[in-house]
């Protein structure tokens, strides 16, 4: 299939496990709600739960509603990182996606709220995964063997997700960002931030997508090193766009490293360095998945496009 319509497809799939599973705005407490929704609600890529759905796919996974719980949840955790790094203790950003931040529409305490529902909401959402699987059980859908396989391949997905979105994932990463704000990195330094804040809840998608799919040890090992070297690809990229694109094209302010006072790739090595390391990142991710005895056109297709992205 071609490949933009074939991503079109995961896009309405995304928005569709979105919609069945974002909050109603509905109670006293409706604004965090609305806040939550507003948040997810603004697009992007989302990049995340469309490797969760690839990867599934690409391991021969056919049941996609197993599926659909964890695809909003990495949304959900991923859109928290972003409304919680706009805040103005963070990077202090004004526009996210082309419109104005959470915190800037509904104020800076709901905004860390905001934060702190999406990422509550995100477990809770992954958790009805075994709602399906009884569900499926219940109705002669699936056998006795089949439900204790699903809940285990489940169980150990929740526990990538947890892992990888935690202190020694996403939160480790924007830690020591956090700490290290105003002093020069080491590109050692800069590779574990990147290799935490970013590689991580990408690590966690592709491994939990190949994991529900019932993909062995070793596969789930080398989809980990594909997303890390995507994650690394993508992360410099993004330094490279924050000098060189515009407020406009990116939906997002521009210079923001630099008002930040924040060491990127293209401050430590320059723009063209910079350039070569997502190069090289691209191709080394290309020539682990090539090692997979499965057709993989479609993510190879997918990472050339992320590295090459204007915004």
């Amino acid at each position: 299939m071609d490949f933009q319509v074939q991503m079109e497809k995961d896009l309405e799939m995304v928005e569709q496990a979105l919609k069945a599973y974002l909050p109603k705005e509905e109670g006293q407490q409706k604004v965090i709600m609305e806040a939550a929704n507003y948040s997810v609600n603004a697009g992007g890529k989302r990049l995340r739960p469309i490797f969760i759905l690839e990867t599934y796919r690409l391991f021969g996974g056919e049941d996609f509603s197993y599926v659909m719980p964890f695809m909003a949840a990495m949304e959900m955790i991923h859109t928290y990182s972003l409304v919680h790094d706009d805040l103005p203790a963070m990077d202090d950003d004004d526009y996210r996606r082309g419109r104005k931040t959470t915190h800037v529409v509904f104020g800076e305490a709901i905004g860390v709220l905001a934060g702190d529902a999406l990422l509550n909401y995100a477990f809770e959402t992954a958790l009805k995964f075994h709602d399906l699987v009884d569900e499926k059980l219940a109705k002669g859908r699936i056998d006795e063997k089949e439900a204790y396989r699903q809940t285990r391949m489940g169980n150990r997905a929740l526990q990538i997700l947890a892992s990888k979105a935690g202190i020694y994932g996403m939160i480790g990463g924007q830690v020591v960002d956090v700490e290290n704000t105003d002093k020069p990195l080491s590109k050692e330094q800069l590779d574990f931030i990147y290799r935490l804040k970013t590689s991580a809840l990408i690590e966690a998608s592709m491994m939990i997508g190949a994991c529900m799919a019932g993909a062995d040890n070793d596969s789930i090992s080398s989809v980990e090193k594909i997303a890390r070297n995507i994650g690394m690809a993508f992360q410099i990229q993004d330094d490279i766009l924050d000098v060189t694109s515009t407020e406009e094209v990116l939906g997002k302010s521009v210079l923001s490293d630099e008002k930040n006072h924040k060491t990127t790739y293209v401050t430590l090595k320059g723009l063209e360095q910079s350039r070569q390391a997502v190069k090289d990142l691209s191709v080394e991710a290309v020539r682990i998945l090539h090692t997979l005895p499965i057709e993989s056109a479609f993510i190879e297709n997918l990472i050339n496009m992320l590295v090459h992205r204007m915004n």
